[in-house]
């Protein structure tokens, strides 16, 4: 081992010294009682400028003491051999070279082992000593006065200073910082982190500079605070290996705007995501799936949108005090939470909650209710019943808060939120983005329920004037079909009709007016009156076309396509004349399915554009498909296409004539087509 190694006390040797002393260069000098020098050491040689051999044997005042000095210096060498005190002080000396130099002093008595007596002088460079004191006083007063957290740790990272910030950041006093690691003193942080990173910059000396940390001290163990953490390893002049400092920076109030600004910006993503989401269509219930489904989990583990079944009904809400709410459940979304999912009501189902329940008091109220930490007494009336409450518990439900949906003033029912697996507590901030996200919803929850209302009223209004017939007219069996577009699209125009006439001739009508809403079945069930009333007259297809058309144009500028069928049992065929209608497919025994090729016409309220009548074979067993446009159009495919499709459909094996009309329902109304379809089919009796 050479004298550079480093030598812990454990292994025995020696310790390898600390550099202050070098840095101070302290010149050693002892003196017999006559004042000769004895000893001089390397130091004294670079300080006074004069060898060992020049120096020894002479009397010390004569080569360390500037001239006008000797009286002074021989007074107080006298005082020290005497007494024994010891003296200290620094005056100009003369170096060999004839420089000046002002060195401090301090001398003091020895005595040898045989009762001899010696002066002993250390004498240091006055500039030098002096820079070192202000150096150390420096750094002492910016460790104990700074706002940054500073510490020291030994080569075992144990605390060996702790300045007075850092104290206050840990909120532990120095000394039980002393002697102990850093999870020890604030076992609340990553300290296994931070120890590693420690280690690592004590084999490297690789720094380490502002390492984010978050986390809790005993100052403020019941909020996370954030630090900027910075390690350097220490050494002194000679290269040996001190420790590592520390220092600590507090950033949590940057932290925790950076958190706010987060939260904001995730905030305002889930509101504009919302704008995107919720109210894509007219349906109600897809609606306030929407709703849920943007709640979980960005801000609840389960959500339910639950609305008062009175306002579901188109029906005004008030409750009384003392009243219970009737709710009825939309939707209902869960994270990762059966046990919750199992206590909420499900989509469909009217349950009534007592007055004394949250969300009873929300809906009454039309304000939020919010109980950030839910207590078993909570859970009473957050569910509807003792069974559910304990489903709650074992979910493990610890935040609650319910939001009114409330749309042009009038309280519609809830938004009912609940954490599970989030640890983190509802507050102002999800108060605020739940406010949010029900008021926008609960519009587009109302225009849905309008809407749903509105085409209720006019799908009843339509089937209503729709035709009961029955299976047999004439000579004619015949069955039909009626289905309304989707439930997000308005309810069409779409008609048919069976009119006996005489002679056991018989009209079939089917026909399509141009529009939506309650406007188009109106018109509808106004032309349909009129098609009946011009066949009992027994009027030629094509002039019952132009006595519709002039109808129609008198109608608020509607428009309707329609074909009129008679069919004469007697004579074997039918007249057909079309008002811009589909052609009807005739099925003949021993024939493929076809087409019927008719004058296409201009649809009925264009007017001033003659009709015309077209007479086609019909006999026993034949059949004839009349439909509208909603059975063969799609988005996706020509109508040339669907019509080919139809025909081949057609083309398959016989069946009876209402089992036809459901197989070609199900068959060729395509999900993407938003219309609705009427469907007759007519076989000829023998």
């Amino acid at each position: 081992m050479s004298p550079a190694d480093p030598v812990t006390p454990e292994s025995g040797g020696p310790i390898r010294p600390g550099g202050l002393l070098d840095v101070l260069n302290v010149a050693s000098v002892v003196l017999d009682a006559e004042g000769r020098i004895v000893l001089w050491s390397p130091q004294a040689e670079e300080l006074f400028g004069y060898s060992a051999g020049e120096a020894l044997g002479r009397y010390a005042a004569r080569v360390m003491v500037h001239e006008r000095h000797i009286d002074l210096v021989v007074r107080l060498f006298a005082d020290v051999m005497e007494t024994g005190r010891s003296w200290a002080g620094a005056f100009p000396i003369r170096r060999k070279d004839g420089t000046t130099r002002l060195v401090e002093f301090r001398n003091m008595r020895l005595t040898d082992v045989r009762g001899d007596v010696y002066a002993l002088g250390l004498a240091a460079d006055r500039p030098t000593l002096r820079q070192v004191e202000q150096d150390l006083a420096l750094s002492t007063r910016l460790v104990s006065q700074s706002p940054v957290g500073l510490a020291v740790l030994d080569n075992e990272l144990r605390y060996v200073s702790v300045n007075p910030a850092l104290e206050r950041i840990d909120g532990v006093p120095a000394g039980e910082h002393l002697g102990r690691t850093l999870r020890e003193v604030v076992p609340l942080l990553d300290a296994e982190a931070l120890e590693k990173a420690a280690r690592r910059v004590l084999r490297t000396g690789v720094p380490l500079v502002d390492r984010s940390t978050v986390g809790r001290t005993p100052a403020d163990p019941d909020e996370d605070h954030a630090w900027d953490v910075s390690l350097y390893r220490l050494e002194d002049s000679r290269g040996t290996v001190l420790g590592v400092a520390v220092s600590v920076v507090d950033v949590t109030d940057e932290y925790r705007a950076g958190v706010e600004a987060e939260t904001a910006r995730r905030r305002l993503a889930l509101i504009a995501d919302a704008s995107t989401r919720i109210g894509t269509t007219l349906d109600l219930e897809r609606t306030a799936r929407e709703l849920a489904d943007v709640a979980v989990p960005e801000l609840a583990d389960i959500a339910a949108v639950d609305l008062l079944d009175a306002v579901v009904a188109g029906r005004p809400a008030s409750l009384r005090p003392t009243e219970s709410a009737v709710i009825r459940a939309l939707a209902v979304r869960a994270y990762a939470a059966p046990e919750a999912l199992a206590a909420a009501d499900p989509p469909g189902q009217v349950a009534r909650y007592g007055p004394d329940r949250l969300v009873t008091e929300c809906v009454r109220a039309g304000r939020p209710i919010m109980v950030p930490e839910v207590k078993d007494g909570d859970l009473a009336r957050i569910a509807r019943s003792p069974e559910a409450a304990e489903l709650l518990a074992r979910a493990g439900v610890h935040s609650y808060l319910a939001v009114p949906l409330i749309a042009r003033g009038e309280v519609l029912g809830a938004l009912d939120l609940k954490r599970t697996r989030n640890p983190l507590s509802f507050g102002r901030d999800d108060l605020l983005l739940a406010r949010e996200l029900a008021a926008r919803a609960a519009v587009q929850i109302d225009n849905a329920r309008w809407y749903q209302n509105a085409r209720t009223t006019a799908l009843t209004l339509q089937r209503s004037l729709l035709p009961s017939h029955p299976p047999v007219t004439g000579a004619l069996e015949v069955a039909s079909r009626y289905q309304p577009a989707g439930a997000t699209t308005e309810v069409g125009g779409d008609w048919f009709d069976v009119i006996p006439l005489e002679g056991r001739r018989t009209a079939l009508v089917v026909g399509d007016v141009m529009g939506s809403g309650i406007d188009a079945a109106a018109t509808m069930g106004r032309l349909r009156t009129a098609t009946t009333t011009l066949a009992s007259l027994g009027l030629d297809p094509a002039v019952l076309l132009e006595h519709l058309d002039r109808i129609t144009d008198g109608l608020d500028h509607s428009i309707a396509t329609c074909l009129y069928v008679v069919h004469d049992p007697d004579a074997g065929r039918c007249r057909i004349a079309n008002a811009g209608h589909l052609p009807p497919v005739r099925l003949s025994a021993g024939h493929r399915p076809e087409l019927l090729d008719l004058p296409t016409g201009a649809p009925l309220g264009v007017g001033g554009v003659p009709f015309s009548t077209t007479t086609v074979d019909f006999a026993p067993g034949d059949r004839l498909v009349l439909y509208t446009d909603g059975l063969v159009e799609t988005r996706r495919h020509s109508l040339d296409e669907r019509l080919d499709t139809l025909l081949s459909l057609l083309d398959g094996p016989a069946r009876e004539l209402e089992e036809l009309c459901d197989f070609l329902l199900r068959t060729l109304h395509h999900p993407d087509n938003h219309d609705d379809v009427a469907l007759l089919v007519a076989r000829a009796r023998d």
